[in-house]
């Protein structure tokens, strides 16, 4: 041990010593001492889950928690439409997290994200990236398909927002990629159109985010994939400096 650790060591031990002398004088004999909570409660969103001290005051949610609160929803009329609330899937730690716009038939159906034909395309997207579905995680700004697969309104977004935040925040990822004009505008609170703010990196609580187009889009738009592999070279290339740094 250095010399100048040792001297520090053994005058922090000197000063405890002191301390409990004094206290022993004015006849206290226990001091008392504040029982942690056997588990740490889950970390509202937005707040940090720790003191100015450094010392861990909650934790982050889990997907199971997240989904439980949710239960059978009823905080919107699409409820009385679904067959299925469609919560995000994947890895739970991921860092990148893919934010689409609303469930279809399929989703509905099966009670998943990006199942369907829109689906299958960001598959074969995340393919080319080098990754697959367990790598990252999936999700939508709404969990109930609207009827016809018109675009969720704005009020059937609001009910959905807190548990998207929630699930967020307890993922806490590296980037965010928001598919599609709806998801894009909700995240950012930006009424600028598609075309506009994807392929530009913008910030949601911090996190990097990067709009592109939605994979239905791209059924309907097949030229437009050229422009999405651009997006989503830039994703890479991000994914490859963090690695490397």
């Amino acid at each position: 041990m250095p010399e100048n650790l040792k001297h520090e060591l053994h005058e922090a031990l000197a000063q405890a010593r002191s301390f409990f002398e004094d206290l022993h004088d004015l006849g206290v004999s226990a001091v008392p001492v504040a029982e942690l909570p056997a588990e740490l409660p889950p970390c509202p969103p937005d707040v940090c889950g720790v003191d100015r001290g450094g010392t861990a005051v909650c934790r982050a949610e889990t997907m199971e928690e997240i989904q439980a609160d949710l239960g059978d929803c009823q905080r919107c009329p699409l409820c009385r439409g679904r067959k299925s609330i469609v919560f995000g899937v994947g890895d739970p730690h991921a860092r990148l997290v893919f934010v689409g716009e609303a469930p279809g038939r399929e989703e509905d159906e099966k009670g998943e994200p990006f199942v369907g034909e829109a689906g299958r395309l960001l598959d074969r997207i995340l393919f080319a990236m080098g990754l697959a579905r367990q790598d990252v995680y999936l999700c939508n700004v709404e969990m109930c398909r609207p009827p016809g697969n018109r675009d969720p309104r704005p009020e059937e977004i609001a009910a959905c927002e807190p548990f998207l935040k929630r699930q967020l925040a307890a993922i806490e990822p590296a980037m965010i990629i928001t598919l599609g004009e709806c998801a894009s505008q909700s995240l950012l609170g930006d009424q600028t159109a598609i075309s506009h703010l994807r392929g530009k990196w913008h910030q949601y609580q911090g996190i990097p985010l990067l709009p592109t187009y939605h994979p239905a889009y791209l059924l309907r738009n097949p030229a437009a994939k050229r422009e999405v592999w651009e997006d989503m070279k830039q994703v890479i290339k991000c994914l490859r400096e963090a690695r490397s740094g």
